[in-house]
């Protein structure tokens, strides 16, 4: 049986299902869909703590559905802008699972994670599947994928 790792780029999923659909990504049907005939080896929501109650919910559907979910603080700058980037730590746990598994899924439009979609295939030999919103995934991404998977109206809620 195939071996999956899961990482969802929380934060990129929400906001370009938002920004193109106005709608939200439903966690329940991706599990289905790349999960089926797989075994998960692990599987990571990667999300930032505002500390809010309805953020809080979101989180424990996330784990009911099979996820661990990691948080990183929100954190507000003095010039007004925010910063809450899983980039480094995505990019950590997708090289360090990718010994234990032939399948990378990656939920995310960030062209940011070309480079290591490059290396986990051509150094690594391993698939890596990208699921994004074909209108605010970066083209190097798409292109580095194995398989790109488009987050449309099968997906959302």
């Amino acid at each position: 049986m195939e071996k999956v790792a899961i990482l969802v780029d929380v934060q990129n999923v929400y906001y370009t299902c938002r920004q193109i659909h106005k709608q939200n990504f439903d966690y329940n049907k991706f599990w289905s869909e790349a999960t089926s005939g797989r075994k998960v080896v692990k599987a990571v929501a990667y999300a930032i703590d505002r500390g809010d109650r309805k953020q809080y919910q979101f989180q424990n559907i996330l784990r009911s559905i099979g996820f661990e979910v990691k948080l990183k603080p929100f954190t507000q700058r003095s010039d007004g802008s925010a910063k809450g980037d899983w980039d480094v730590g995505i990019t950590i746990d997708a090289m360090e699972y990718s010994s234990l598994v032939d399948t990378i899924v990656l939920v995310s439009g960030d062209g940011d994670f070309d480079i290591l979609v490059h290396k986990l295939r051509l150094d690594r030999d391993k698939k890596v599947e990208v699921y994004g919103v074909p209108e605010l995934t970066a083209a190097t991404l798409f292109n580095a994928a194995s398989k790109f998977i488009p987050i449309d109206n099968k997906l959302l809620l």
